[in-house]
């Protein structure tokens, strides 16, 4: 039995996730407190919606990362009714505490409210036996954040990650508009399918500032976040003061992610939190290529002795000038420049006073994105490697692990 059917109602409600308190009822009810969300038109391949909750329809070909703390395993399979190739998250609800089943459950419930292209669908949502299944669509070039781990481990050049940014933002944007914040904007919740669409991924982050019918300027909800998301969350999230946060908190996290893209490492990654706030608070803002702020590494040392891109103001080169989509793949640090309006649009975000910075509707509309073109699906695609082909070994059937998963699994991929 499904834990949701695939859209069936606009205002419902999942008990709870634990399989033993599971019914062969619908598990719906009225959600008091959900926000009015805005429609959009259904997307043009809605036929290509998977809806089987059949375990037997799946055939697992290889895992493809973790998330959610390691409690979820992330798999490209195949829908053999159809071929169609998706992305199925399995999560073993046995192991996770009363606090990550409720953001699983929003996570499931949000995303069927949800109805727009820079937001990551869920197409179906079911149990077998303890595990959580989520059916979603397969995108082929991963996460952002994997794309640097392969390709550009030097950092995006700046065309990219503007076709990156952009979409992302879109997508922030409409979960504003909708009364949401985010919560834990960075490249590995930024997916790229292989037709260059962009999607904003981990709503089990995700809360809402509408409450019995209102919403409300600000939030004090500080749940407990993985050490691992704190680098790219806002000095006010981070300081869990009587002054909350806002929506403005995610606009932080989106200067911190150009940062992320721009050098292929994560700011204040080796930091203590205390340090971190404390680096945060002390302004002015950083720039893209800020050394104090990177993890530092044999290799970037190497790279800094050449005096470009080194994190010393003076030394970075500033381009306003075009370029190629040949000159734009995989280039070196040596060869990659910054435009004035990159360093200007990261500055915005990365206001220590959350009045200051832009809204999302806002950035979609600074300098840095004025070049952005209706066909930018196809641009980034010119800009990306060509696209991964995946080994395929299917797997007759599933039967649930023995034992827990290791810690040591790359998270690329996250809930």
């Amino acid at each position: 039995m499904s834990l949701l059917d695939c859209f069936c109602t606009s205002r419902t409600q999942v008990e709870s996730l634990r399989p033993e308190k599971q019914s062969e009822t619908s598990t719906h009810q009225h959600l008091v407190d959900a926000p009015t969300f805005s429609q959009l038109p259904p997307s043009a391949r809605a036929k290509d919606v998977i809806c089987s909750t059949n375990v037997s329809h799946y055939e697992l070909q290889v895992e493809i990362g973790r998330g959610f703390d390691n409690l979820t395993t992330v798999h490209l399979a195949r829908h053999t009714p159809t071929g169609t190739l998706v992305t199925i998250k399995i999560t073993n609800l046995e192991n996770c505490t009363d606090e990550r089943l409720k953001a699983l459950q929003k996570a499931v419930i949000l995303s069927h409210f949800f109805q727009h292209p820079n937001i990551t669908t869920y197409w179906t949502v079911f149990t077998v036996g303890s595990w959580l299944w989520v059916i979603s669509p397969f995108m082929a070039y991963g996460s952002a954040s994997q794309l640097l781990k392969t390709y550009f481990p030097e950092g995006m050049s700046e065309t990219l990650i503007r076709n990156i940014l952009f979409g992302a933002v879109r997508g922030l944007s409409y979960l504003h508009q909708n009364g949401c914040i985010h919560r834990s904007i960075k490249a590995s919740h930024i997916l790229i399918s292989g037709d260059g669409l962009v999607t904003l991924s981990g709503l089990s982050h995700l809360h809402s500032l509408v409450k019995h019918g209102q919403r409300h300027r600000a939030v004090y909800d500080f749940p407990q976040f993985s050490t691992s998301v704190q680098p790219w969350l806002s000095p006010e999230l981070l300081r869990q003061d009587l002054h909350g946060y806002n929506v403005k908190s995610d606009i932080y996290s989106v200067g911190i992610t150009a940062c992320e893209l721009a050098s292929g490492q994560v700011p204040f990654q080796d930091m203590h939190r205390t340090q971190m706030l404390l680096q945060k608070l002390k302004g002015p803002p950083y720039s893209p290529l800020d050394v104090s702020i990177f993890p530092q590494s044999e290799s970037r040392m190497k790279n800094s002795r050449s005096g470009v891109d080194s994190g010393i103001g003076e030394s970075v080169l500033v381009s306003g000038g075009t370029r190629t989509g040949n000159s734009d793949r995989l280039q070196t640090p040596s060869s990659k420049t910054f435009s004035p309006a990159f360093f200007s649009l990261v500055q915005l975000c990365l206001q220590q006073d959350p009045e200051k910075r832009p809204s999302a509707s806002s950035l979609l509309s600074h300098v840095f994105f004025k070049q952005m073109k209706e066909e930018s699906q196809d641009s980034i695609l010119s800009l990306l490697p060509p696209k991964p082909s995946m080994a395929l070994s299917p797997v007759s059937s599933w039967t649930e692990p023995e034992c827990d998963f290791p810690d040591e699994k790359d998270l690329s991929w996250e809930f």
